[in-house]
């Protein structure tokens, strides 16, 4: 009888972590050409010094070409390769996915309250090279923004209740 308790505050506690997330909702377009290879993606949040504050995911097929992702290559895949690894998953075909970011930085310590931008890059083998940026407030406020699609990118949505 006392787990109730327990289950009902593990329950509660768990809604009140995601409410103070920002959902990242990302599309990767279908693009209608003869030869498709699927995007190496990089999604990522930098301070207002643009210094990386938290990567969030790494979408790759082959190391050797993480180098395509220029930017994240500069700022963070080079550099941190133990930390790159251990975000990397597979490249992924044409649809919506959805990521979130806890508010801490990549040593799991929160950040402080500021401005802060949302990094997607993406490269693809015979395609085109996209990086989308958004800026937006960390402070405990909603956050609703939307970054208009491009050629490699779709639509991307940041949502923090």
């Amino acid at each position: 009888m006392k787990l109730k308790p327990l289950l009902l505050a593990l329950a509660l506690s768990a809604g009140l972590a995601s409410a103070n997330e920002l959902q990242i909702q990302l599309e990767i377009p279908a693009i209608d050409t003869g030869t498709y290879h699927r995007p190496y993606v990089a999604v990522w949040i930098e301070n207002e010094q643009q210094q990386p504050v938290r990567l969030i995911q790494t979408w790759v097929e082959k190391p050797d070409w993480i180098k395509d992702l220029r930017r994240f290559w500069r700022k963070i895949g080079r550099s941190d390769k133990a930390l790159v690894d251990a975000n990397t998953g597979a490249t992924k075909g044409p649809g919506q996915y959805k990521l979130s970011w806890d508010g801490k930085d990549d040593k799991g310590h929160a950040v402080a309250p500021g401005k802060y931008l949302l990094l997607v890059e993406a490269a693809r083998e015979q395609g085109g090279r996209n990086l989308a940026k958004q800026e937006f407030d960390w402070n405990g406020q909603p956050v609703k923004l939307e970054i208009p699609a491009s050629i490699e990118l779709g639509t991307i949505q940041l949502n923090k209740d």
